[in-house]
């Protein structure tokens, strides 16, 4: 009879109102976030908070690929001479708990020259799941991550592991990845023309916005085509 009143609780817990329409918005947020492209969604970061949230340039995909799922992150420092503190490996963690969808967030520092991920990573992120990952930092093993298919952004590519070299010292923090600043929960958003982050407190009104954008962009279309002017379609329906 416990164990059924704990069922119950629980069953109820997770398929409440507010539970099922926490689940319903963020599954809306990511259908339209994958929908749309990152340029739209950069333009509608902008106007909705006022900051940039693109990353640098030269946060790139290893091979052609889009991906949308909330951040999990994790910060990675060099390892420091006589520090005699024994850290735990919070991206390994991170690598093993993320629910299905997760996209991973790590920061290495001065890590251009440091591989974040290679072959076994990808090789778990993919079997557990894993929407993808943003390395600022290095890459490596490019030909077997290419082959297992799991979507990998990174800033360089370099042979080095980060095994001796770096130490994870967040978990589950904010940190500042490819510029931009990133929440645990984020959304990110990756495709061939780089990586945006919208805060998940803005998600709605980004979805929102980049909605009028392709509402808009689709009747600019056949006037810039009929008038050969981009000005006039502008002025027209107010896109700038």
């Amino acid at each position: 009879m416990c164990r059924l009143r704990l069922l119950l609780a629980v069953c109820t817990a997770l398929f409440s109102p507010p539970a099922l329409a926490l689940a319903l918005a963020e599954a809306e947020v990511i259908a339209a976030l994958r929908l749309a492209s990152t340029g739209n969604i950069a333009d509608a970061v902008d106007e909705a908070t006022g900051q940039s949230g693109f990353m640098q340039h030269d946060m790139k995909p290893i091979f052609k690929s889009k991906f949308v799922g909330r951040a999990v992150t994790a910060q990675l420092r060099r390892v420091l001479r006589n520090d005699p503190r024994n850290y735990p490996n919070h991206a390994l963690e991170i690598l093993d708990q993320a629910p299905p969808g997760s996209v991973l967030v790590y920061v290495l520092e001065d890590g251009l020259n440091i591989a974040g991920m290679g072959n076994l990573m990808a090789t778990t992120a993919k079997v557990r799941g894993l929407a993808g990952a943003v390395i600022d930092g290095g890459v490596r093993d490019i030909e077997e991550v290419t082959a297992i298919g799991f979507p990998v952004f990174s800033r360089s590519v370099t042979p080095a592991t980060s095994v001796g070299r770096l130490v994870a010292v967040t978990k589950n923090q904010t940190v500042i990845a490819g510029g931009v600043r990133v929440v645990p929960g984020d959304y990110i958003v990756a495709d061939w023309d780089g990586v945006v982050v919208v805060p998940q407190d803005a998600a709605e009104r980004v979805v929102e916005l980049i909605r009028q954008y392709d509402q808009k962009e689709v009747k600019m279309i056949p006037i810039i085509k009929e008038t050969g002017s981009m000005l006039k379609a502008l002025e027209i329906y107010n896109r700038y």
